[in-house]
């Protein structure tokens, strides 16, 4: 049976992954806003029809947390007229361009070396856990523009699912939103329509056979294990996220607050 895609998500032709994160509910019985913070995929190849559908939903601000790799790899976004473009890039293209090259490029012998037994996972765990003690002060900018006036606000990367799954958890976890609902919104990434196309160099008949597809999916799925460990970190490192958001992002009680009133209910 198909999926349907519900009329308030758009199937758009050329975004991947576009959804409002409003409606999830908050651990004193709020709830998220709807249409004040959306998540997506790279808008490099929106076409008109999804620029149009874009332009109608009154963004101020939108983070784009690809690096220059990506950006050349993908192109720049798309411009909408008025909306301000932030580019703070989350991963550092050096730590993974030649990983990258191999995933699209790699035989079937590179990519085993790489991803099999475990290896692929574990390096998504590694850079969730990374982004998190490491990207402080982007996370905390993302955090301090949409207490100050960035909303409604788009948070984008190139598969919008690691990047901005992140950034989207930490918005979510500053104000107070339930745990289980950021992972259950995290998931809904591996639906098939929402899913990053992979596109891989080689023409031969290996490259998308069924050992290729499994080897790379840990890269593209969206696994409650790496959120997870993205929270494991800010408890192991922080004690919290009351001392992360304080001590780790610098964000007052008082910004937290005026995050609240900007994006609850």
């Amino acid at each position: 049976m198909t999926q349907q895609v519900p009329s308030t998500e758009p199937e758009l032709a050329g975004v991947r992954n576009f959804r409002d994160v409003g409606g999830l509910p908050t651990v004193d019985g709020r709830r998220v806003r709807h249409g004040v913070l959306f998540r997506s995929g790279h808008l490099a190849h929106a076409t008109e029809d999804d620029a149009a559908f874009l332009s109608s939903l009154g963004l101020h601000t939108i983070f784009d947390f690809r690096n220059a790799a990506d950006q050349k790899l993908e192109g720049p976004d798309v411009e909408l007229p008025g909306v301000r473009n932030l580019n703070l890039p989350l991963s550092d293209p050096a730590d993974g361009a030649e990983f990258w090259k191999m995933v699209r490029d790699g035989d079937l012998d590179q990519l085993r070396a790489i991803l099999a037994d475990g290896k692929g996972a574990n390096r998504m765990i590694a850079s969730y856990r990374m982004i998190i003690k490491e990207r402080t002060a982007e996370h905390s900018r993302v955090l301090r523009s949409l207490a100050e006036d960035s909303v409604p606000a788009l948070m984008h990367c190139a598969a919008g699912k690691d990047r901005a799954g992140l950034s989207v958890a930490v918005t979510l976890l500053a104000v107070g939103v339930e745990r289980d609902a950021i992972v259950e919104d995290y998931l809904k990434s591996n639906a098939k329509h929402r899913r990053y196309k992979v596109h891989r160099s080689s023409t031969s008949a290996s490259a998308y056979s069924p050992e290729v597809m499994e080897l790379l999916d840990p890269l593209f799925d969206a696994r409650a294990e790496y959120l997870a460990a993205a929270f494991e970190t800010i408890d192991e490192t922080w004690g919290g996220v009351p001392a992360y958001l304080e001590q780790g992002l610098g964000i007052t009680p008082e910004t937290r607050e005026r995050l609240r009133e900007r994006l609850l209910d």
